[in-house]
């Protein structure tokens, strides 16, 4: 049961759910860290599960060292697989933690958790409805992953099941408010299996968008359903991306054409506008020059995309197809985001399987503070000694139930999770963190209520 405290001190943070409107930060701004959803022999077997890890391992190995990775894995005997592959790659576990929860799949992006915040910008996990991109695949384990880690991580969760279904691959924002996205991955009636909102409007979904991720103009193209090859219906993902308010990147017009986009769709991406009306300049990125052949051999039969990145705190893993024009699409990028090394991740066998880097990564944004002062009287903590070398005692002015805290490093990054703390004081030891500044949580019945700063001598 929660305590009275956390209660009053949930609706006082939060508000009435239906009163406050959100905003989804830009991909591009500061990460605490990245979800993966890591494949498992579970729903298509180990043939399948083997095809892929090789990428999971790259993406992992290029994300630690710049923000926290959240993976999220089948079950017990998964993690401690991944645990191992891992390893044998020589990476630190440091930066690195594992939720067990069943999945279907490895889309993260599409059924993934969604970070926005509200208007005194504190973070909450949206929970889109996840139906399996029209109901062309299983979902029943994928659709639950948003709102099990909302709880896993103490965030309060937005339940938007039953408002729309919404995949993360099928929106573009420009973190000005704009949004760009095909109505057949949207809003489309058909075919049955392509169905993702029955009877929804145009209208109507643009309120919900406006209203949960901070939408104030949107840029709507046609799309194109009941491609065999495409279950997404066209996510917007695969072929256009904002690098800013002011910038696109895409594909020229014979590329475009190839990848299935109609000649009225192109003129309306390439005359698209920001908020201000001034037209965005266009990036133009190359398919690969052949088609892609997977790791065994197998030719796909058709190009791929590099628009699909994914763009982290300090690296851009950028989809790779052991194709001459690797070489090509990375030199671009890399121009895009000087600040930022570009990785090229192999994905030519999860392309198989449709989907490419920005399908399977999902952006936790970092922490934002706000004023809870404003609102209710805030928990106090005393860390003596502070700077410590091998342990401190962290006391409270209020006795905690069931609370946890969380330490972070100066880049935002989780480096120690304590949980089911009770009382008014606990010894947190050092283990081997490393001297320098940190950043101490303490989270009550989902709600952050204190925070402070602690220094790590050697």
């Amino acid at each position: 049961m929660k305590s009275m405290l956390g209660v009053i001190l949930f609706f006082l943070l939060t508000g009435s759910a239906m009163a406050q409107s959100f905003t989804m930060p830009a991909e591009s701004g500061p990460h605490e860290g990245t979800w993966l959803q890591w494949p498992h022999p579970y729903e298509y077997g180990v043939a399948y599960r083997n095809s892929l890890e090789d990428t999971w391992v790259a993406m992992t190995a290029a994300l630690v060292g710049s923000e926290n990775v959240h993976i999220i894995a089948y079950n017990q005997n998964v993690k401690q697989h991944i645990i191992q592959l891992l390893q044998n790659a020589h990476l630190s576990l440091q930066h690195i933690d594992f939720y067990i929860f069943p999945t279907n799949d490895v889309w993260v992006r599409d059924n993934g958790p969604v970070f926005v915040h509200n208007q005194s910008g504190r973070l909450f996990v949206q929970d889109w409805g996840f139906n399996g991109w029209g109901g062309k695949f299983r979902s029943n384990f994928c659709d639950k992953i948003p709102a099990e880690v909302g709880y896993a991580i103490h965030y309060p969760t937005l339940d938007l099941n039953e408002t729309m279904t919404l995949e993360g691959g099928a929106i573009e924002l420009d973190g000005n408010g704009v949004l760009l996205a095909c109505r057949s991955s949207i809003i489309s009636q058909s075919p049955p299996n392509s169905v993702r909102n029955p009877g929804m409007t145009q209208t109507k979904a643009e309120n919900i968008l406006k209203k949960n991720l901070g939408i104030t103009k949107f840029i709507w193209l046609n799309g194109k359903v009941g491609d065999p090859e495409d279950v997404t219906d066209f996510h917007i993902d695969g072929f256009a991306k904002f690098l800013n308010d002011q910038v696109m990147v895409t594909m020229s017009k014979a590329d475009l054409l190839y990848w299935g986009t109609s000649l009225a769709d192109i003129h309306t991406l390439y005359q698209a506008t920001n908020l201000h009306n001034r037209p965005y300049k266009k990036i133009f990125v190359p398919l690969t020059k052949k088609n892609v052949i997977t790791t065994n051999g197998e030719n796909l039969g058709y190009k791929g995309s590099y628009v699909n990145y994914y763009v982290a705190n300090k690296v851009v893993l950028v989809p790779n197809y052991n194709d001459p024009n690797d070489t090509v699409a990375n030199a671009i990028i890399q121009q895009l985001y000087p600040d930022r090394t570009v990785v090229g991740i192999d994905v030519r066998n999860l392309y198989k399987n449709g989907g490419m880097v920005h399908c399977v990564t999902q952006q936790q944004p970092a922490s934002t503070t706000f004023d809870e002062q404003t609102i209710t009287q805030k928990l106090h903590i005393q860390i003596s000694p502070n700077p410590f070398s091998v342990q401190t005692t962290i006391s409270t002015t209020t006795t905690l139930v069931h609370a946890s805290f969380r330490v972070t490093d100066w880049q935002g990054r989780v480096v120690k999770k304590i949980q089911d703390v009770n009382g008014y004081s606990f010894v947190l030891t050092r283990d081997k963190l490393p001297p320098g500044i940190y950043f101490l949580q303490v989270i009550q019945n989902g709600v952050p209520i204190a925070d402070a700063s602690l220094q790590i001598i050697p």
